[in-house]
């Protein structure tokens, strides 16, 4: 008996450790693309363009970083994206919680409907609309504006918000409020009080998932942002980009500049990864 307990924890220990091996080996693969980025934005041109790879940037500078800083687009671009991204996120999780409240609290003709409808319209193509949104935005007078941007990339987010936060209010049970609600409390105060804390790491997934969108959403933006004054940070990099190519490409400038644009990410991810894991794992199983 204890023989057969033996291999069988051996055959586990071992079945542990090729997934743990083969799990690092996938970890690795999918960074070294970013670590490629990042040690290249340290090399010159000449290191970059040499036959032999460096995989250690010794000897680098912060010139390339020092040319992108330099720019004056850059710190344009930078305000437009910032302002852009946090009236997308803001606005995108007031309407998602609403309407995900409304589903989830709420019996109405046509509720099964319009979460149909909440799918359905992920299956349009963002390509399909352009012109009807370029012509909608000319017609109010928000071309080259940051609220018309920001309208655009909110209308894209909230259908996937909703269906994600409809999960989280749906877990929440009712009978929370109602047991608050006889201890005294308003309905309102109730909500406040009792659900809404519950439902904060839903609406971190959803801000984290807006965010991603609107910061680094391309092709809406090169539409209704014609003009270079108006130009997001990654119409930015493209301009950047091309600039570069007039001449020979100076690849290690264009990694800097790829690396700034990716910093605000990373610092977003690194502040709500506790409660963004907890909210995408409370959002598959609930609802």
């Amino acid at each position: 008996m204890s023989r057969t307990l033996g291999r069988a924890r051996s055959r586990r220990s071992t079945r542990r450790t090729v997934l743990t091996a083969v799990a690092v080996a996938v970890a690795l693969v999918w960074a070294f693309p970013v670590y490629w980025m990042l040690n290249s934005a340290f090399l010159d041109k000449v290191t970059l363009q040499s036959s032999t790879p460096t995989f250690l940037p010794f000897g680098g500078s912060l010139d390339n970083f020092a040319t992108v800083f330099g720019d004056a687009g850059f710190v344009r671009a930078l305000g437009i994206s910032l302002a852009v991204t946090l009236i997308t996120v803001a606005a995108a999780i007031v309407v998602a919680f609403l309407g995900a409240l409304a589903i989830s609290r709420f019996r109405f003709r046509g509720r099964r409907s319009f979460v149909l409808a909440l799918l359905l319209i992920q299956m349009l193509p963002a390509e399909g609309l352009f012109i009807a949104q370029y012509k909608m935005m000319s017609s109010i007078g928000l071309l080259n504006n940051i609220l018309g941007l920001a309208l655009l990339y909110t209308a894209a987010v909230v259908p996937f918000t909703v269906w994600m936060l409809r999960g989280f209010v749906a877990g929440v049970p009712v009978e929370l409020e109602e047991a608050a609600m006889v201890d005294g409390l308003s309905r309102t105060k109730a909500f406040l009080r009792i659900t809404f804390p519950l439902l904060a790491p839903g609406l971190v997934a959803s801000g984290v998932y807006a965010f991603l969108q609107a910061w680094n959403e391309f092709t809406v933006a090169l539409v209704v942002m014609t003009e270079e004054q108006s130009r997001t940070l990654p119409l930015w990099l493209r301009g950047f980009v091309q600039a570069s190519a007039t001449r020979e490409t100076d690849w290690g400038q264009v990694m800097a500049a790829s690396t700034v644009v990716a910093v605000p990410v990373i610092i977003f991810f690194l502040v709500v990864q506790g409660r963004m894991s907890n909210g995408l794992v409370g959002g598959a199983v609930k609802g």
